[in-house]
């Protein structure tokens, strides 16, 4: 009898036991799955609050969202946006469902840079707009400025305070298909590239908007384009000049978003993209250049990624890297309901799997939390 009793003492302090080590790595799952959210910019369908984004805000807590007038899969213009009353009350309906479940406010953010790529646009009641290089060609600060304020108040407005730009790409190739014709460099010349940045990047923080430099290294010198295929830069690529912009603001202290492209320097890293590369995002940019902002992929459902890389191990090397937040748009040649989910359950797994270290996760997501904070707390407007 008396072994029964002191068996059954110590399987009830190991269940015990067993029991808080099993609380405790729920939490810790929990907790895992907040950080990884944080990290991740999500595309969606609709012009309302559907439920796949719903379940992104409220279930999967993303840091971000990212809105699109056009569909890529469906080659129409329906996506996310239809006027800028309905745009308004999509961002406001989302804050309110982040609020709601606990989560932090949400960065909501487009591409607006003006003239092509503009999904604000005069069709949907929007302002007009110019192109970086119209802006660049007068270099005048206050035309720039100008212009710069309207897309500004354009996004508060909306709801949106991330503005995917400027774009400081030096126009090394005026051919280059996907910034050159388009019209989204300012210049050839980087001191007219780096004063244009500069006016765009006080003029958004004005309105309260965050705002990304793109798309580093430098894909003004390629000669195709990264939404197709993989870019190599190796024989167009100027060092000197193409990070000049980059250098000259980060030492005035920009800090908001670093957008890496995908972009292939193979005398730089001779394997992977600089999204994908620790050399390009930890060696060069943090430690050389010294930003201290938050580092932000392009699209990785981009096809210089899709056609190279697994999803998993896009988001491996990604975050290795030194990534802090991944752009997963969903406005590919496919669009995955369910991409967004499967996006955090990878990132969890290759933490629990050891293949991405949980202090890389901590990084990334105090990087982004500091960001929001600094967001909120110096946007008094209502």
């Amino acid at each position: 009898m008396r072994r029964f009793f002191i068996f059954l003492l110590t399987a009830g302090l190991l269940l015990g036991q067993s029991t808080g080590r099993t609380a405790a790595a729920e939490e810790d799952s929990l907790l895992l799955r907040e950080q990884v959210g944080q990290m991740i910019v999500a595309g969606f369908r609709g012009y309302d609050a559907t439920a796949e984004v719903v379940q992104a805000v409220q279930e999967l807590g993303v840091g971000g969202v990212i809105y699109f007038d056009r569909d890529v899969p469906t080659a129409a213009n329906r996506r996310n946006i239809r006027s800028p009353q309905q745009l308004r009350a999509l961002s406001d309906t989302l804050q309110r469902l982040a609020a709601r479940a606990g989560r932090p406010p949400l960065l909501i953010a487009v591409d607006q840079e003006g003239g092509r790529v503009n999904r604000l646009k005069p069709t949907y009641g929007f302002p007009t707009s110019v192109s970086a290089a119209c802006q660049g060609r007068v270099n005048h600060p206050d035309t720039t400025r100008f212009w710069a304020r309207r897309t500004a108040r354009m996004c508060r407005e909306a709801g949106i305070n991330v503005d995917f730009a400027p774009c400081v790409d030096v126009n090394v190739n005026p051919r280059c298909p996907v910034i050159g014709v388009l019209g989204r460099s300012f210049s050839a010349d980087t001191a007219v590239v780096t004063a244009q940045a500069r006016l765009w990047v006080e003029a958004l923080h004005d309105e309260g908007v965050l705002t990304s430099l793109k798309h580093f290294p430098g894909h003004g010198s390629s000669q195709n384009d990264s939404h197709l295929g993989l870019t190599d830069i190796t024989r167009t690529w100027q060092r000197e000049r193409e990070l000049a912009p980059y250098r000259a603001l980060f030492g005035e202290g920009y800090a908001d978003f670093v957008m890496v492209g995908h972009l292939l320097h193979r005398e730089v890293d001779a394997d992977y993209p600089a999204s994908l590369s620790q050399r390009w995002i930890h060696d060069i940019l943090r430690g050389e250049l010294g930003f201290r902002g938050v580092v932000i992929t392009d699209d990785l459902n981009m096809g210089a990624i899709v056609d190279h890389y697994s999803l998993e191990r896009a988001l491996e090397l990604a975050v290795n890297a030194g990534v802090d937040m991944i752009i997963i748009g969903n406005n590919g040649s496919v669009y995955e309901p369910d991409l967004t989910a499967r996006t955090v359950n990878i990132l969890c797994s290759l933490v629990r799997q050891g293949r991405i270290p949980r202090e890389r996760i901590v990084e990334a997501y105090e990087r982004v939390m500091a960001m929001k904070g600094r967001l909120w707390l110096n946007d008094s407007r209502p």
